[in-house]
């Protein structure tokens, strides 16, 4: 039986979500393969992953995230911004929002289109050879390069996805230092399977291991990538990374609605 299913779609610096109000229990969550279609840009509406927002006993609200293979995922930083932004849309909060996610409670404001999410505390930072390895949600490996806008991130990131990680994998980050004292972070995103306009955890995860690296002595770090610029703000204490801050817009792209089947 066919039915119809209501969706938003929502963008943040680029980084694309399919958003579906499952506060009703409407989603069937274990269809994997209908997840991959929604998120497939020649047979779905298009994105790199799918997010349900959820009735929560305390919370404001749960989210569930999918990546575009159509696995269940870590956390998306900005996919849970964008998520904030629907949340408004739906009615559900005004200005602020306490959810649950994979990995535990976020907080976060709203005003406009631009939306300051937390994120979880970040303990440890691993040096490894040339790079370090960090869980900001979801695993990040971030690695200095030179001239990073000339990088083939397609080819190299999936070397190390899958040289380095194995299987479970982890997304890739190679971030190069811009004059004023920003940078730029191009990211390999595990899932998608290739290069994201943006990404919200490996973008915490750049910053972080930028700071940790004593490549920037500041605690609030502006990042350019290929869909926009954001923010990330943090304090460093000798237990690591807290009040970690992910902050930049969540767009609304238009609403509609596709087909299923029971």
């Amino acid at each position: 039986m066919e039915k119809l299913l209501p969706f938003s779609k929502y963008q943040g610096t680029g980084n694309d979500f399919v958003m579906i109000d499952n506060r009703l229990g409407i989603f069937p969550k274990e269809n994997q393969a209908l997840v991959a279609r929604l998120c497939h840009r020649k047979f779905g509406v298009g994105a790199d992953g799918l997010i349900l927002i959820e009735n929560h006993d305390v919370q404001d609200f749960s989210m569930v995230y999918y990546n575009a293979d159509g696995a269940p995922s870590t956390m998306c930083g900005n996919g849970g911004r964008c998520l904030v932004a629907f949340a408004r849309q739906l009615g559900i909060i005004k200005n602020s929002a306490s959810f649950m996610a994979v990995d535990g409670v976020h907080l976060a404001t709203i005003a406009d289109e631009r939306v300051q999410l937390q994120m979880k505390d970040v303990a440890e930072v691993r040096a490894l050879d040339g790079a370090f390895f960090l869980d900001t949600g979801s695993p990040h490996h971030v690695a200095m390069v030179d001239a990073v806008q000339n990088l083939d991130v397609a080819e190299l990131g999936a070397s190390i996805r899958y040289g380095i990680y194995g299987d479970v994998g982890a997304n890739v980050n190679f971030v190069s230092p811009r004059a004023d004292g920003t940078f730029f972070v191009r990211t390999y995103e595990r899932g998608v399977e290739g290069e994201t306009l943006s990404c919200g955890t490996g973008v915490t995860a750049a910053a972080i291991a930028m700071n940790f690296a004593h490549k920037t002595e500041g605690s609030s770090i502006d990042i350019q990538t290929l869909g926009g610029d954001l923010q990330v703000r943090f304090e460093r204490t000798a237990h690591g990374y807290q009040q970690v801050y992910l902050i930049g817009p969540a767009v609304h792209v238009f609403d509609g609605t596709t087909t299923i089947h029971d």
